[in-house]
């Protein structure tokens, strides 16, 4: 059994520390923390740490002489040393221990698996101890030294970890035996836990909906995380085995805990039942596919979580994990409100359950003016923000001041008189007056301000709220797990590689910034703990299941009460005002701004196309439908998905391409609808003769459409105003049409929206009518004038008796005669008519 420390109240270094590794050294060693028992220290737990690691040698030469010893540091007294202290050099972990031998030489990569027991405090059989004795989350160190080869004495490497302390077992000597040291006593801290469940935009973009379409991914990692042993079904398990329903389980702690569900996994999981594809190459989208696999699996997934939802809380995320300050930059209202507003709708009729409303959880945890005005105006009451993201009014800006000066192992090189006291964390809830809704210039008399409606409730606030979570603990939650990002609003002096360190050691980290508030109250701060995990989290089932155990202890031991989620955003703000304070990392994170107009006009052009399309009752596509995943392929353009992992660009190649994808499949729903060209002359049979065309309709949905004609002057054509188009389908029409002269016309037509917007592409037809237009009414007006003329010259003679020159050298006999002869000729044409008929 290995002692740490002495029962002196002094600290003092009892054995010789060896020479540190200066920054540019070559590593050696690497030192694994494997497990910690136990892992929060209660009243009944083990009074011995029991700790085990794994030495391996990542050098190219022996190391002899290998040992480890225990180090502990001061219980932290502030929130911001939970990540600062793990950046301590080793000798202000001053409780030193006697180092233990772990291996004689160590090969190059051989592994060492090695196991410590040190005592709690005095009284368990041993002279030394961790010499803890009261509660209180204390950081702990392992240090280990060897002598490579050629080399000298010195630190190879080192694990830093965070030991919760929640109250102190009886020691286990009964001779001198300690009485056991019990919890804080207080008020227990009121608590929520928001669960996410999230995952990357995986659809390939440029896609519309169909009726029996099936979805194409850009690969089949979702199907993984769904099936088991998948990040999403070890998430989805950890909730069931601890506050699932099940017989006999007490759902207290079921209360506290919220499930953050992202809607683009939701849409993604529920297209993958039906079938679906994948690409060969994620990186070639219009390269070979083939069948997806995860079907059963994602409908597997998705009724278990319906199941979970309906006896749980749930709220959505913004879609995708959109960037809120980007989507406030494109200015779409359409697009908006498919990223704010639709989430909620989408959980609620996937899951047939009722989701939290009015709330937003920007992913960052940081916004701008615009974001959050945009969240106002769309009737989102509150956002969910970092606690450093909302300063008291005339203050933001000043929440980061410290910046790391040099680095030591990967982490900000920090001395204790570089943590400071932090500045008192802001309350669960404040109001952000400056943040309201654009609202319309009154059209009556303002009325009186504050008005009491009829049912005798207050007017619903103007400004926007803000609920907010402690960075300290989501800074340390985000760590665990495969794949840990480092937060936006994790503040610049502590920021660096969590990866250095051991999955263990982050697990460590975490419980005790969970255990923190619980164990130190801060006077004249109200108690209030909301822990926010990341939104694409990795932590594992094991790691999951022991963070919500360590919540569930914490609230048996009354140092934690549930509280639901919505009785948190309920609540009122705090009486200071306050006001947003963007945080410069966020703004570094976020979406570039080049992809802003891109996905503006693409935004625009569907809102416009969306208003030409018809909603048919009886149709089994909707325009939505139809359009729908095409708005959403925009929004996962701002997504902040993959943004944090220091590299960019790959993020940015997606969204690219997102954007190309789209604009290209856009461009052909445009040219879908269009008017056909006529072969030839068209030849009109007179002049008020109907012009005939033909328009064609390829989307699988009606659309309307207004007929564009470019008239000549020497023609005019009716308007046949709005017209429906039937899907997959042509329609003729013909058009009154009055032309004025015998010419052959050139007449450009084509089809345009009822806003006036070009639908495919324009044509132009040859027109020829066989009508003579004025000089034919000229014609026919002088021959009916000289008509006239000549008619009424005969009568003129005729009433006075003069022979019509006309009719000179014509015999008057002779006529009469001719005209016996027609009279004759007549009445036997009829008698012989009569006898046929007879």
């Amino acid at each position: 059994m290995i002692a740490l420390g002495t029962a002196a109240t002094v600290p003092t270094v009892l054995a010789p520390a060896a020479t540190a590794q200066s920054d540019g050294a070559k590593k050696f060693v690497k030192l694994t923390l494997d497990s910690v028992t136990p892992t929060a220290v209660t009243t009944t737990s083990d009074p011995v740490l029991t700790v085990a690691g794994t030495l391996t040698n990542i050098g190219d030469r022996v190391v002899e002489n290998i040992r480890v010893r225990m180090q502990r540091a001061a219980a932290i007294t502030t929130p911001s040393n939970l990540r600062a202290t793990l950046q301590l050099e080793e000798n202000s972990y001053d409780l030193q221990a006697p180092f233990q031998a772990i291996a004689t030489e160590l090969k190059p990569f051989e592994r060492k698996q090695f196991s410590m027991r040190i005592p709690l405090r005095q009284g368990s059989g041993s002279s030394t101890s961790l010499a803890i004795n009261e509660p209180g989350v204390y950081p702990l160190l392992l240090n280990v030294n060897g002598k490579p080869d050629y080399g000298v004495e010195s630190r190879l490497d080192d694990a830093r970890f965070l030991l919760p302390v929640l109250g102190l077992p009886p020691t286990s000597n009964s001779a001198d035996a300690s009485a056991a040291v019990p919890m804080p006593a207080g008020a227990p801290v009121p608590t929520t836990l928001l669960w996410p469940l999230a995952d990357r935009p995986r659809v390939v973009a440029g896609v519309a909906g169909s009726v029996d379409g099936k979805i194409e991914l850009t690969d089949d990692e979702l199907a993984k995380q769904l099936d088991k042993g998948g990040r999403l079904d070890e998430l989805l398990g950890a909730v069931e085995t601890v506050v699932g329903p099940a017989p006999g389980r007490d759902r207290t702690l079921a209360s506290s805990v919220c499930l953050a569900i992202d809607p683009d996994l939701l849409l993604t999981a529920q297209a993958m039942t039906k079938g679906y594809r994948v690409l060969a190459s994620p990186s070639d989208p219009g390269g070979a596919i083939r069948d997806g696999t995860g079907g059963a699996q994602a409908k597997s997934w998705l009724d278990r979580l319906r199941t979970l939802a309906a006896s749980m809380c749930t709220v959505a995320l913004p879609f995708g994990q959109v960037d809120l300050d980007a989507l406030a930059a494109v200015n779409d209202p359409d697009l908006s409100a498919r990223a704010i507003n639709a989430p909620a709708e989408l959980i609620d009729t996937i899951l047939t359950t009722k989701s939290v409303r009015g709330v937003s959880l920007p992913d960052s945890g940081s916004i701008d003016g615009g974001a959050g005005t945009l969240l106002r105006s769309h009737g989102l009451s509150t956002a969910v923000l970092a606690d450093t993201a909302v300063a008291e009014e005339g203050k933001a800006g000043t929440s980061e001041a410290v910046r790391p000066t040099s680095t030591t192992r990967g982490r900000a090189q920090t001395t204790v008189n570089q943590i400071s006291q932090s500045e008192p964390a802001a309350p669960p809830v404040v109001r952000l007056p400056a943040i309201t809704a654009a609202a319309p210039p009154p059209a009556e008399p303002v009325p009186p301000a504050n008005p009491v409606p009829p049912n005798g409730n207050p007017p619903a606030d103007p400004a926007l709220h803000a609920a907010t979570f402690d960075i300290w603990s989501a800074t340390a939650l985000a760590a665990v797990g495969s794949n840990p990002p480092t937060p936006s609003f994790t503040p610049a002096k502590v920021r660096y590689d969590v990866t250095i360190d051991s999955r263990t050691a982050r697990l460590q980290d975490a419980l005790g910034a969970m255990s923190w508030s619980a164990l130190n109250p801060q006077p004249d701060q109200p108690r209030s703990l909301l822990l926010v995990p990341p939104q694409q989290w990795s932590a594992n089932r094991d790691e999951a299941t022991t963070l919500l155990r360590q919540l569930e202890l914490l609230v048996r031991s009354n140092l934690a009460a549930p509280r639901p989620f919505k009785e948190l955003i309920e609540q009122p703000p705090d009486p200071q005002p306050y006001e947003l304070d963007y945080l410069p990392q966020a703004a570094k994170d976020a979406v570039p701004d080049r992809f802003f107009d891109p996905v503006r006009d693409q935004a625009r052009r569907i809102s416009e196309l969306m208003r030409a399309l018809i909603d048919v009752p009886e149709a089994q596509l909707k325009p939505g439908q139809f359009l729908n995943p095409l708005r959403d392929d925009l929004i996962r353009t701002l997504s902040l998905s993959d943004r944090r992992a220091g590299d960019a660009s790959q993020a940015n190649t997606f969204a690219q391409r997102r954007i190309d994808q789209s604009t290209r499949t856009l461009d052909k729903i445009y040219h879908s609808v269009t008017v056909l060209p006529p072969g030839g002359v068209y030849t009109l049979a007179s002049e008020q003769s109907p012009l005939l065309l033909v328009a064609q309709n390829d989307l699988p949905v009606s659309v309307q459409v207004r007929i564009k004609i470019e008239v000549p002057a020497a023609v005019k054509i009716e308007d046949l105003g709005v017209q429906d188009l039937p899907p997959k389908g042509k329609r003729s029409f013909q058009i009154p049409t009055e032309v004025r002269d015998s010419e052959t016309f050139i007449i450009p037509i084509s089809l345009t929206t009822p806003d006036g917007i070009p639908l495919g592409n324009a044509t132009q037809v040859s027109v020829r009518s066989n009508a003579y237009g004025q000089v034919l009414a000229i014609i026919t007006a002088c021959a009916g004038v000289l008509l006239f003329l000549l008619a009424g010259r005969r009568l003129w003679r005729r009433f006075r008796g003069q022979p019509d020159p006309a009719d000179e050298g014509f015999d008057p006999n002779t006529r009469r005669r001719v005209n016996r002869y027609r009279r004759a000729k007549k009445r036997v044409i009829e008698q012989q008519e009569q006898q046929e008929a007879q």
